[in-house]
């Protein structure tokens, strides 16, 4: 079986369903170029639990959780199959770390599970596990986290951190704009510590990283790059998508893949 990379994804704004943009249409030719996963395995910020919970239900809700978006998001639905296998393999990976986790028959997919894999993979045939984020963890405990979970490579799993590169909801204003200096300054700095491969610097970007306050007031949407960059391994080489797709000034759409075959 196919090693799978693992995968940072920006999910913007719930309108990103409807507009893909340069992210959308990246994440799709993505997904032509990668094995077809067995099933994913992806974390998003929107999901916000005291401890860790995974998606156990064979078919998980789609959750539409957002509020005064166009009337067409509402009608979208990604019926893809849950996996609770899946999650009970995971929540044994993550106790033999000392790590407790907890299937959860209940929760479906929010926002940031199902708005970029509608882009991926359309169909909502691969099965879809979401794995919670729970608030007040440093970014060394989601890069430990996901590397915990980083055998489920080797079984044909496609582990997805879906989360913003830059995410200053205060400077929101729901339409169209330039890029702010900022974000551009914030994303190179990723970029090139991605390149450099500086684990230490990425899990101390708060300390490091220019504009790293403004680019995330709150740090919860930039875990899951640091949950996915540690299933991938700290060898892996970053590939980065959409590097130009800037939603509304402030929010960059960027994607990486890591440790492609």
């Amino acid at each position: 079986m196919n090693t799978m990379p693992t995968l940072f994804v920006s999910h913007g704004a719930p309108t990103f369903a409807l507009e893909p943009g340069e992210a959308g249409r990246e994440l799709a030719a993505l997904a032509q170029t990668i094995p077809t996963p067995r099933a994913i395995l992806i974390a998003s910020p929107h999901w916000m639990s005291p401890a860790l919970g995974l998606t156990a239900s064979a078919r998980p809700e789609t959750i539409h959780d957002f509020g005064g978006f166009p009337a067409p998001l509402y009608d979208l639905r990604y019926p893809a199959p849950g996996d609770p296998a899946l999650a009970a393999r995971a929540v044994g990976l993550l106790a033999a770390a000392g790590v407790d986790a907890q299937p959860d028959p209940r929760r479906g997919l929010d926002h940031g599970a199902w708005v970029p894999l509608l882009h991926m993979y359309p169909d909502a045939a691969v099965p879809v596990v979401q794995i919670s984020m729970p608030g007040r963890r440093p970014a060394s405990w989601f890069h430990a986290i996901g590397r915990a979970l980083s055998p489920l490579r080797d079984e044909g799993i496609l582990i997805v951190g879906s989360g913003s590169l830059t995410h200053n909801l205060y400077e929101f204003t729901g339409t169209a704009a330039g890029t702010t200096a900022y974000v551009g300054a914030f994303a190179q700095w990723i970029a090139d510590t991605l390149a450099a491969g500086d684990v230490d610097a990425l899990l101390d970007y708060r300390r490091l990283a220019p504009h790293a306050e403004r680019a995330h007031p709150t740090d919860e949407h930039l875990m899951p790059l640091m949950f996915a960059h540690g299933a991938a391994g700290t060898d892996a080489q970053a590939r980065r998508l959409a590097a130009a797709d800037v939603r509304y000034g402030m929010l960059a759409m960027d994607a990486y893949v890591f440790g492609e075959a």
